[in-house]
């Protein structure tokens, strides 16, 4: 048994496996997960798990050379949006894409981590980056 870390084996056997420019998704409650995309489905009740909680987590261990998230989470969701912000490495790169492309991406990441959150448009997809 793990003492620390993710305990979830679905997320911990995803992170382990992701290679260099691989994508997964940190995703609200209601991005619709496409057929044949891995589901982590961590919800259980509205707004839990906190989808910036789970964010926080996944980010402690892999490398992320980039990020993609909706246009419209800066004007219809902008504290939640800066909350986001804080969170990701300041090196990060940042793609900004109409909500449809965002989904329309979904279609080719490895996993998707289902969260309870209710805030609109927060769904976010981590490009894997390189640790040397």
């Amino acid at each position: 048994m793990l003492k620390t870390g993710i305990l979830n084996p679905q997320i911990s056997n995803v992170l382990a496996s992701l290679g260099h420019k691989d994508m997964i998704v940190v995703s609200d409650a209601g991005l619709p997960i496409p057929s044949g995309v891995e589901r982590i489905d961590l919800a259980w009740k509205p707004n839990e798990p906190k989808y910036l909680d789970v964010l926080k987590e996944v980010l402690k261990y892999i490398v992320v050379e980039k990020v993609i998230l909706a246009n419209e989470l800066k004007t219809v969701s902008p504290e939640f949006h800066a909350e986001i912000l804080k969170i990701l490495p300041s090196d990060v790169e940042i793609e900004y894409v109409a909500h449809t492309q965002l989904k329309e991406k979904t279609k080719s990441v490895k996993a998707i981590i289902r969260t309870g959150e209710f805030t609109p448009y927060p769904s976010i997809i981590l490009v894997s980056g390189c640790a040397y």
